[in-house]
């Protein structure tokens, strides 16, 4: 006799649960019929190894202090965690849980989440410590989670394309193609919106980034998005076709996330963290290492940039790489650099007698062996130099980004002005170290008062902030859409403003 598919169904049903196995695999077989012998015997085999139970939960890692490594969950993002050109970790999140393992005596190792929705849910099972992902506090997610000190305020704000009408209320939003991130504080938002303005919708996307959803804004892909203030404001710099409608709700901070199951030690000593270095400084000028450059182009500035890195620089690219080589300056930092001084304009001549591409003086060019300032090759290759040099004079213990700043601020105003800055911030008790702190009394030389008591006397001191300012912004676009250069015999591993390399 035969086994018919339906006896095979049933005897799979009862093999499953694992019972009598053997008999029925035999009762059923005793024709001989070999395939469906196998074919029992490989379900009855496997069916043994299910249990009715699931498996159980994993395990909470260990406490901090017992295993002596902090896990941090965090986003691989412009506004947290990434790698720069040089292969190093960098970010606001990275910077501020590395001080804090290095206050509190821990190892660190950070875990990038693969989703932003599964960040909070991690937290509460206790897979990490805490989370750096730069997370609003918000009323839902207090009720699963616990957060430190506030650390910044951002603004949730509606963001259109500027080819299209400009949006000016939520009811404005009803029908509009929105796109958010899945599991972000701005679909709470939304869904509260929604109870007054039921024909709202919005599209929850599985990607990891609002700066994402921002470049497909600016690409026409998508009618609306929902961003921080913090991310808009950076994501402006790369799509000069994309502003801010009006803000979304009341301002929120962010902060770490911990688990209320967890072991208080390192809530605890985060909140004392975050109190101490707002108190000293530490805070703004980290928010001032990855924010305080990101405000001060307009809009016509930005699209006169890309206009030109589409059309002036393949014409200089090479000679700015050749500059690279001979300094160890990332070339787009230098290419910024020649942007902000003749915008890419090889024949440009100030009133004041500055010349050339990279608007070398009379004397620096002297200096550095220049025979025609109007030649690009040689303007571009001194003005690295001129760099370099000025980097060279700023104290081997001023670590990067602020050495590379200080350098920038000196090529405009001179060395000797900006060491008049420094001894203007000992005065006045800030660090003399720091391009934060600088960006205060810098403009203090050109006011009586100041410039009077110290040696090199009145500077245009607002001129270098705003002078580095730009670079910095120029620098940020060229990273995000020119590839870096890597010589085959590099002079040395610079790290010029590499915090902000994506």
């Amino acid at each position: 006799m035969r086994i018919g598919i339906s006896h095979i169904r049933a005897t799979i049903i009862e093999n499953l649960f694992c019972r009598s196995k053997w008999q029925q695999i035999f009762k059923h077989n005793h024709k001989g019929n070999l395939f469906y012998f196998i074919v029992l015997f490989t379900l009855a085999f496997a069916g043994c190894n299910q249990t009715d139970t699931p498996p159980p939960p994993p395990k909470p890692i260990p406490a901090a202090q017992k295993s002596g490594e902090i896990v941090v969950m965090t986003r691989n993002s412009a506004t947290a965690y990434y790698e720069n050109a040089d292969g190093n970790f960098v970010g606001l999140e990275h910077d501020l849980a590395v001080l804090f393992a290095k206050e509190v005596g821990l190892k660190i190792r950070f875990v990038v989440a693969k989703k932003f929705d599964d960040i909070i849910p991690t937290v509460q099972a206790q897979q990490v410590h805490f989370a750096a992902a730069g997370l609003s506090i918000t009323p839902a997610r207090e009720k699963k989670v616990r957060f430190s000190g506030p650390y910044q305020l951002v603004q949730q704000q509606v963001v259109y394309n500027t080819d299209f009408p400009k949006p000016k209320a939520m009811k404005d939003l009803i029908g509009k193609n929105i796109e958010v991130v899945a599991g972000s504080s701005y679909v709470e938002r939304l869904s509260e919106a929604k109870k007054l303005f039921p024909a709202l919708s919005w599209k929850e996307t599985q990607v990891m980034e609002s700066e994402e959803l921002l470049d497909r804004l600016g690409a026409n892909k998508v009618e609306i998005v929902i961003a921080d203030s913090n991310i808009v404001d950076v994501a402006e710099n790369f799509n000069p076709n994309i502003a801010v409608a009006f803000n979304f709700g009341k301002p929120e901070y962010l902060a770490w996330a911990f688990s209320k199951d967890a072991d208080p030690y390192l809530y605890e000593k985060s909140k004392l963290f975050f109190k101490r270095i707002k108190k000293d400084g530490t805070l703004k000028r980290l928010i001032d290492r990855y924010y305080g450059h990101v405000d001060r182009l307009e809009r016509p500035d930005i699209v006169g940039f890309l206009d030109k890195m589409n059309k002036v620089l393949p014409r200089y690219r090479r000679m700015f790489q050749q500059a690279q080589e001979s300094t160890g300056i990332d070339w787009r930092l230098i290419a910024a650099l020649g942007y902000q001084e003749s915008h890419w304009d090889p024949l440009a001549t100030s009133p004041t007698g500055v010349r050339g591409l990279m608007m070398l003086t009379g004397d620096t060019a002297d200096r550095m062996g220049v025979k025609d300032r109007l030649d690009p090759k040689e303007s571009i290759a001194a003005g690295a130099e001129y760099l370099l040099d000025m980097r060279e004079m700023i104290p081997g213990r001023i670590s990067e980004p602020d050495r590379t700043l200080l350098a920038l601020a000196s090529y405009n105003v001179g060395y000797g002005h900006l060491e008049d800055a420094r001894i203007l911030a000992q005065r006045q008790k800030l660090n003399p170290d720091s391009w934060s702190d600088l960006k205060t009394t810098l403009p203090l030389l050109s006011i009586t008062d100041y410039h009077s008591t110290v040696k090199h006397g009145y500077a245009r001191g607002g001129e270098p902030v705003l002078f580095v300012k730009n670079i910095h912004t120029y620098y940020d676009i060229l990273v995000k859409f020119e590839k870096p250069y890597k010589p085959m015999l590099p002079k040395f591993n610079s790290q010029l403003l590499a915090n902000k390399e994506r």
